[in-house]
This record gives C-alpha cells, structure tokens and sequence, in this order.
C-alpha cells in the first residue's frame, strides 16, 4: 500500500525573505543584506583575511567576522555604504515613482551591482 504524501502548503514569496518572515523594517534588512553580500565579494576578491579588512575599513575583527556572517545588526545602511567607500566603490542612488503591482504594493528599494 502506498502511502499519500500530506498536502504541503506553499506560499509564493514577495522577493524580500525579511517580508515573508515577518520581520520588522524588512526593506532595510534586505538592503543591508545586499550591501553586505557585495562588501564581502570585495574582501575575498582581494584576498583580505579578516584582520587585514579590519585594518582596511577601520573596524575591529569581530565587526568583519560579523560582517561576513550576516550579523547587521551593528551596521547602518549609511555605514555599509561608507565601507563600500573605502572599497573604492562608487554608490549610485535612483529615485523613481513606484508603480504599484498586486505582489508588490509597497516600494522596494533595490542594491544591484554593477560588474564594470
């Protein structure tokens, strides 16, 4: 006899992980996330272990081990953008209109790097 496997509900996502968690200020946390994602891209291109990045963005060790884990709970967006700064990185801000979409009601801020 074979066994039926229970129904499984599935949600569709929003985009934003932080959103569907239910996370508070969900769009930060997704931009902080993104920022970070590029800033430690940045760190291992250059082969920096964590006490030379330290050195690098004028920052203790344990806040690049924190950095490199996802633990931003330290870090503003500002302050994320000011170590991207000092990774020789030009930020590059885009203000629109949001035009409402039935999955996305509420405006979304996005990070995109740019590879050249």
């Amino acid at each position: 006899m074979i066994k039926k496997a229970p129904d499984i509900k599935i949600e569709k996502s929003s985009g934003n992980v932080f959103a569907d968690l239910g996370l508070p200020n969900p769009e930060e946390c997704l931009v902080k996330a993104d920022l970070a994602i590029e800033i430690n891209k940045l760190i291992k291109k250059r082969k920096l272990n964590q006490t030379d990045a330290a050195k690098l963005l004028g920052l203790d060790q344990p806040k690049v081990s924190a950095l490199s884990r996802g633990r931003l709970s330290g870090f503003s967006v500002e302050r994320l953008f000011k170590l991207l700064s000092i990774l020789n990185q030009d930020i590059e801000i885009i203000i629109r209109p949001h035009h409402g979409r039935e999955n996305h009601s509420i405006p979304h801020i996005h990070v995109r790097y740019a590879n050249g």
